[in-house]
């Protein structure tokens, strides 16, 4: 309690410090602030998906606004990219995380309605984005989303691409979305792909007998990224983690049918494929070691962006 408090009053004094110009310049282009607990406000929102809600995907021309208003806030278009979103029942936010005093500008819905169900975005407002995580199935493989949190909040320079529904919802293979081109979440990773920014998806798979490993890494469709790829590779069995090559070993499960890899492909976009197993998500060794070694990928693609 005593540390969260310590970060709320140095991000108050922060803005108190700020001249009168430099506040006039942030209110007029963030729409709304607020000081929040990043961890907690993301994952409440993914502790309501079920597997029974009803989910309908944005149109061409809502996909077409978000990707737009992706482009502006990279671009420090705050307020273009709210009006932007405004029609589609989507709203920025600049939020202020009490734990790391880092901050980020979401874009979620503005009110209940289907847009709930379209996810979120998350994208560092503090310097440019240099990498970004993305859940494309928060809930129904279990933790992933718990962990695209914690790389968020643990390293500078990134985004949180999440989906806003369970695998399982809607009709047939509807909010599928890394099987489909139809989502807010395609059409967010595809503005990220565009400005190059290199991107890591996380999955989950059961534990099987015929799994003998804890993670199965790939490039998906693409076939670029392959020296992070074994660099990250590296880095979870330096920690004990047992792990399938996609690139040089026969592995399952290897996103070669991932629409998000498909389309990095086409635009030389660095994707990465991760699935992990149930020890490798959440809590323990296992997870913790995954965790690291995903800290130190997009360690790299921070540095690398400066």
């Amino acid at each position: 309690m005593a540390r969260v408090l310590a970060h709320v009053g140095l991000v108050l004094a922060l803005f108190g410090c700020q001249s009168p110009a430099d506040r006039s310049a942030d209110e007029a282009t963030a729409p709304a602030r607020q000081l929040v607990d990043l961890r907690s406000r993301i994952l409440t929102y993914t502790a309501e998906l079920g597997r029974d809600d009803a989910y309908t995907p944005p149109d061409d021309t809502a996909r077409e606004r978000v990707a737009e208003a992706v482009g502006r806030l990279m671009d420090g278009e705050t307020a273009e990219a709210g009006r932007a979103l405004t029609p589609l029942g989507l709203k920025v936010t600049r939020l202020t995380d009490t734990e790391s005093g880092r901050r980020y500008d979401e874009i979620a819905a503005a009110r209940p309605g289907r847009a709930e169900g379209w996810g979120r975005l998350y994208l560092t407002a503090d310097s440019d984005v240099r990498w970004n995580v993305q859940v494309p199935h928060p809930v129904s493989d279990r933790d992933t989303e718990g962990l695209g949190v914690r790389l968020l909040e643990d390293n500078p320079g990134g985004s949180l691409v999440l989906a806003g529904a369970h695998r399982e919802a809607g009709r047939r293979d509807a909010a599928d979305v890394a099987h489909r081109e139809d989502s807010m979440f395609h059409a967010v990773v595809v503005a990220l792909q565009k400005r190059n920014v290199p991107g890591v998806q996380l999955h989950g798979f059961a534990k099987e007998s015929h799994r003998p490993y804890e993670a199965v890494l790939s490039t998906g469709a693409a076939r670029r990224a392959l020296t992070e790829a074994a660099a990250l590779a590296d880095g979870m069995e330096a920690d004990g983690l047992r792990v399938c090559r996609g690139w040089s070993a026969r592995c399952p499960l290897e996103g070669t049918r991932n629409v998000q890899g498909r389309v990095a492909e086409r635009h030389h976009a660095t994707f990465l494929h991760v699935e992990l197993s149930p020890d490798a998500r959440g809590d323990g060794t296992d997870a913790e070691a995954a965790a690291t070694a995903l800290s130190g990928l997009v360690t790299t693609w921070n540095s690398a962006g400066r």
